[in-house]
């Protein structure tokens, strides 16, 4: 047990970066009620029985693999006992996590699960996050090996994706709708709306970033996504496989099915809705092709004016790397062009150095606590970069130690001052030189002038990546989350009456009460809870697989006067009643 995290560590988890730990909760498997036991019980119950006829096999083979149980919500502890033979592991999050973090997880071969789970009144579709989406969905499918390695690579190209202010914007607003749609007590104006709050962002996002658009495949494979031909095709997606309406709904005409493509980047999602629409994929390894095409398309591979543009849009920390293999991480706050070309570029607050994800010496934040700032590009008239010039080059064009030079950039950027020293990559080509009493301007405009302090100027042609989050990770402070109190199970000290009855229920039905009058706490529950329907299936079914005809007689026609109050019942009744007399006579 890990004691500042409260959760159990093992040989993949110790392989997280620090700042993902702040994400991770303790399950606290003891707060789940028997209630919540019963919903879970419920809805695998009627996913192992439909999904077994329209989910790819990998999901009933991955079900057996990970260990999952379909009458007990699963213990992450044991979970990752199994999931370590398959090469991963899992944690329990506090619901919505930001996208970046979430793919971060994945490039770390860990799923992250959202330990709570949803209400009773929430049973067929929540859009928050629980354990049944999470550890019924997605574990299962990650015994699939070209699947998983789909994930993971998913993970390592996704948290580099550069967001938007809005971004985040619509990230707290799902998030809140997710909380107070599964707290109790929370007025139906209130999550009206918190709806209507998230459909007014979502129409006035603007372009969408890199992250949107990533989101979207995620949307449409990870979570929705089907596989197989347009005409027959299977469920692999965990949105899909943890919701019991929406996995019989995707099957009907009513679904428009698509052929996966790239195009699936544009479309966007309303996760407060049914989808109108599907992406099938003909196998899991065109998910891949998918997405290093879309990856093609990314700042990450591209760089140049776009890239750095899109780092100054983002207001997020975020990374450019030079030709040189120099890496420049900060908060990008401007920059200069020329035909077409950036040719400077500046940070503002805390930046680092590194290069190939190591920070260089002497390049931490404390030496650029204020942003950091350099030309990029060739000098004006000279054919050869810096990076590519020899030794003997450098001399002849003055660039050496001890020298006093001018060095005019094409663009108009001019750099003097006294050469110190330079710094060279492990192919020996110079990516840093450093000055002091230096002055770079641009047609006449000073841009820095130092006196005592030295200057340090990034050697580079171009731009060839710009991404999201820093290059070396230990470079900054990345430790700013902190977990929302009370998504759910946040009073479970005491079983209250209702969920007495449903632990006596189960307990008989594991064997460890049968002195218990069935009928008798029936009858308590029609007076007391008249509204309850799930209990009086779970006693249904074992009057049925005992052959108490009179019980379950009398337990169905409380039912059916269910069903007449509350018509959006009927078909959770319905079901659940047919599976309770399969499986009992099976």
């Amino acid at each position: 047990m890990n004691n500042n995290t409260g959760y159990e560590s093992n040989s993949i988890l110790d392989k997280l970066p620090k700042h993902l730990l702040q994400y991770i909760k303790p399950q606290n498997y003891e707060d789940y009620t028997p209630i919540n036991q019963a919903v879970w019980r419920y809805v695998m119950r009627k996913n192992v029985d439909y999904l077994s006829k329209v989910a790819h096999k990998s999901y009933l083979e991955g079900l057996k693999k990970t260990g999952i149980s379909i009458d007990s919500i699963p213990n992450m502890y044991g979970m990752n006992r199994i999931l370590k033979d398959l090469g991963w592991a899992a944690v329990a999050v506090d619901g919505f996590i930001p996208p970046a973090a979430f793919m971060e997880f994945q490039a770390y071969n860990v799923l992250v699960i959202a330990s709570d789970i949803r209400q009773l009144e929430n049973i067929a579709y929540t859009p928050a996050p629980d354990i049944i989406h999470e550890g019924a969905g997605h574990a299962p499918i990650i015994a699939n090996p070209e699947y998983a390695a789909y994930l993971r690579r998913f993970g390592e190209i996704g948290c580099k994706a550069i967001s938007s202010a809005k971004d985040f914007e619509l990230y707290e607003a799902v998030r809140h709708l997710s909380i107070i749609k599964e707290a109790k007590g929370t007025a139906l104006a209130e999550i009206e709306k918190a709806e209507k709050h998230i459909e007014f962002l979502q129409e006035n996002m603007g372009d969408p970033s890199e992250m949107a658009l990533i989101r979207n495949l995620h949307w449409w494979t990870v979570e929705y996504g089907l596989i197989g031909t347009v005409n027959d095709p299977k469920i692999y997606g965990a949105g899909l496989l943890s919701s019991i309406g929406e996995s019989q709904w995707c099957m009907t005409s009513e679904v428009k099915k698509l052929p996966y493509s790239i195009e699936a980047a544009r479309t966007s999602f309303d996760i407060t809705k049914p989808q109108p629409q599907l992406f099938v994929t003909p196998d899991f390894a065109f998910l891949s092709q998918v997405l290093e095409d879309f990856a093609n398309t990314m700042a990450l591979r591209k760089g140049g004016l776009s890239g750095l543009q899109k780092l100054i849009d983002s207001k997020e920390l975020g990374s450019i790397e030079l030709s040189t293999g120099l890496q420049v991480s900060g908060n990008f706050e401007s920059l200069i062009a020329h035909d077409g070309k950036p040719i400077y570029f500046q940070t503002k607050g805390k930046s680092a150095l590194a290069y190939r994800e190591k920070e260089l010496v002497g390049q931490d934040i404390n030496q650029h606590e204020t942003g950091f700032g350099s030309p990029i590009g060739r000098l004006k008239g000279i054919n050869i970069p810096i990076e590519e010039m020899s030794p003997r080059d450098l001399k002849a064009y003055k660039i050496y130690e001890g020298e006093m030079v001018s060095l005019e950039f094409t663009g108009g950027i001019n750099v003097s001052g006294k050469i110190i020293t330079g710094t060279r990559n492990l192919q020996g080509r110079i990516i840093l030189i450093t000055f002091e009493n230096c002055k770079v301007t641009h047609k006449g405009q000073v841009l820095f002038e130092s006196n005592d302090e030295l200057y340090n100027m990034a050697i580079g042609e171009e731009i060839v990546s710009a991404y999201h989050g820093p290059a070396d990770l230990k470079s900054f402070d990345l430790l700013d989350h902190t977990l929302s109190t009370g998504t759910i199970n946040s009073e479970n000290n005491s079983l209250t009456e209702l969920e007495s009855y449903y632990k006596l229920i189960r307990d008989f039905r594991d064997g460890k009460n049968t002195i218990i009058s069935r009928t008798k706490i029936f009858q308590e529950i029609i007076e007391k809870y008249p509204t309850d329907w799930l209990l009086p299936i779970e006693i249904f079914e074992l009057a049925i697989k005992s052959g108490d005809k009179e019980l379950a007689n009398t337990i169905q026609k409380h039912l059916e006067t269910i069903k007449h109050v509350q018509p959006n019942l009927g078909l959770l009744i319905d079901d659940g009643l047919e599976l309770a007399s399969v499986t009992t006579m099976a």
